[in-house]
């Protein structure tokens, strides 16, 4: 991303809107929203096998592993508006397991990208698959958006959930049903 363009165009929008970007509060938003952006897509730079970085481990396990309440924060690509919520993420091993973190991680790779929640659940759970070819991944993503809270239909308590599941937990309705039962456990 180029910086200095982008303060640029935060100026020629505040003088668009009639501020005046010279002024005390201001003066530095142009850097400000510069930087914000910068971290807020930080994801497109982001490689997901540097990401994991060998946290791969293997592990006879077959039971099911939970990640959930991962925290999440993504612009919607509409409206460049923030949502955000809590995403949670099993697995069922099939000889390798990924370190816990390498999950949050993944989640934070995709959300920092200009996105659609339907397509950040599906690629959390495909880059998981891929990583670690397990026996089957499950993922939800539960969000609130404010481009639906602030302004067009203005409904501040709504709350959008998307899922995407891979192997058994797509063929096995036992699987899915103890997935959702182990991420809403002292919800």
């Amino acid at each position: 991303m180029n910086r200095e363009r982008v303060e640029e165009l935060v100026r020629e929008l505040l003088l668009e809107m009639g501020e005046d970007p010279e002024r005390e509060g201001l003066e530095r938003t142009p850097r400000r929203v510069s930087e914000s952006y910068e971290f807020l897509t930080s994801g497109y730079e982001a490689d997901t096998k540097e990401l994991i970085n060998e946290a791969v481990f293997s592990h006879e396990a077959d039971q099911m592993i939970v990640a959930r309440n991962i925290d999440v924060y993504s612009l919607c690509e509409h409206h460049m508006l923030p949502f955000f919520g809590r995403c949670h993420v099993g697995y069922i091993p099939d000889g390798k397991v990924l370190g816990v973190s390498k999950i949050a991680r993944l989640v934070d790779m995709y959300a920092r990208r200009l996105q659609i929640q339907e397509r950040l659940t599906e690629q959390i759970a495909h880059a998981i698959d891929d990583a670690i070819a397990p026996r089957g991944v499950g993922v939800t993503i539960e969000a609130r958006h404010l481009c639906m809270a602030m302004r067009g239909v203005e409904k501040t308590d709504s709350l959008m959930v998307t899922s995407s599941v891979l192997g058994s937990f797509r063929s096995s309705e036992a699987t899915r049903t103890e997935f959702m039962a182990l991420i809403r456990q002292s919800q």
